[in-house]
């Protein structure tokens, strides 16, 4: 009997710290997410201020200013896969964190505990799901914005000139809207992903 006592004291520990870790992780997780989604964020900004910059030109060589905002496409391009790649990350390998700490709970003896540990892991999980569609929305969102970039760089590579530029007015005009929808739907995923950061630091408030 103390051996099987030992046994079930030693497994509950062992459950309890693989939980902890798994809780860790996604909040590292988390706080890795919140760091890319941040970025986007500024890169979005960005590319729209090097269009506008192009449209705005008055003096001077346009070619120096293209080759700028043909840049923030690339980095555009690399940050509408980074969202993409986030998505996946949540709808996969993101799920396990939760199927652990479900474990868990479920071998909770008392009745109370149990409902009040159950009702905290749906509020996390109702949060990262939130977090999920948006930024699922966010990298839809994005096809727009990417293809209006995409042909006013095409339609500027050979005539970077006041009268090119005059042409691309009405997609620019396109871009700044996707950008505005976009760039909502990443805001909206990063407040989420602030309480979400708060509802699973270890730190004392």
């Amino acid at each position: 009997m103390k051996k099987l006592t030992l046994f079930t004291i030693g497994l509950a520990t062992l459950l309890a710290s693989a939980t902890q870790a798994s809780q860790e992780q996604l909040a590292s997780s988390i706080k890795d997410a919140h760091v890319e989604t941040s970025r986007t964020s500024d890169q979005l900004h960005a590319t729209v201020g090097a269009i506008n910059a192009l449209t705005q030109q008055r003096k001077g060589d346009l070619q120096p200013t293209y080759n700028a905002y043909c840049e923030q496409v690339s980095k555009t391009e690399a940050a509408a896969a980074v969202t993409a790649a986030r998505v996946r990350w949540m709808d996969g390998d993101g799920l396990a964190y939760f199927v652990d700490w479900q474990n868990t709970i479920s071998r909770i003896a008392n009745e109370s505990l149990r409902k009040k540990a159950q009702k905290r892991l749906e509020d996390v999980r109702a949060s990262f799901d939130k977090v999920k569609a948006k930024l699922q929305n966010a990298s839809a969102q994005f096809k727009p914005f990417l293809s209006d970039l995409g042909d006013i760089q095409k339609a500027l590579a050979a005539d970077v000139t006041p009268g090119g530029v005059k042409a691309i007015k009405n997609v620019v005009s396109s871009a700044n809207r996707n950008y505005e929808e976009v760039n909502k739907t990443i805001n909206a995923a990063l407040l989420e992903m602030d309480k979400m950061e708060k509802a699973l630091t270890s730190e004392a408030k």
